[in-house]
């Protein structure tokens, strides 16, 4: 249970104490019942405009895009359209690409920068988007300007999908983003395409 239902919770127990003991009960004076009252409808409207913060979708981002790939239809693999091989990102892009007609597996992207660790990319649906054929997750970088990542996607399997989810949650949680190193990868993560791309700004400690 969140802080902000406990909260929520305390405040409707003191409103109903000093609603029950001004109706029934008599063991406080008005002073008291008013006091308990009081508190007990902030904690309520405190609690509640906490829980709709907090559970509301995060701010829109403002997402660059980089160069598309053309593609042939109809599409056999899957593949990143954008941004291409040798493009210059900036910090915060949209990673497309499109899927077979058949492919039912969930689409990771990966990044990789020069510390050769892996940091899968989420939105607030976690696994990239999916739809009619094609794909896209925002993507964050956080190196310096001139620096190279690869641009890694993956299909997974289930519990592939749950180890990156709970892999993103946790860092979160930690606000620590220490990343993965190839041995720490599911083995339903398969790899299925890969691009190099470098920062065009420095994005050091912008997210």
């Amino acid at each position: 249970m969140s802080a902000e239902i406990v909260i929520m919770i305390v405040g409707a127990v003191l409103m109903l104490i000093a609603i029950v003991d001004s109706a029934k009960l008599g063991l406080m004076d008005i002073k008291m019942r008013i006091l308990l009252g009081i508190i007990g409808f902030i904690l309520i409207i405190f609690g509640g405009y906490s829980v709709g913060t907090v559970t509301m979708p995060g701010q829109i981002e403002q997402v660059a895009e980089g160069n598309k790939l053309q593609v042939e239809f109809p599409v056999k693999k899957v593949q990143i359209t954008s941004p291409v091989e040798g493009d210059s990102v900036k910090c915060r892009i949209l990673t497309m690409g499109v899927y077979p007609e058949s492919h039912d597996k969930d689409i990771w992207v990966l990044l990789k920068p020069s510390d050769n660790k892996y940091y899968p990319q989420s939105d607030h649906t976690n696994t990239s988007f999916k739809r009619n054929g094609e794909w896209q997750v925002i993507t964050r970088f956080g190196g310096d300007q001139g620096e190279s990542y690869d641009i890694i996607v993956y299909e997974t399997d289930p519990s592939a999908s749950q180890f990156f989810s709970a892999t993103i949650q946790s860092w979160k949680d930690a606000l620590s983003y220490p990343g993965l190193e190839f041995e720490e990868l599911p083995s339903g993560a398969t790899e299925v395409d890969r691009i190099v791309v470098s920062l065009q700004e420095n994005c050091r400690g912008v997210f």
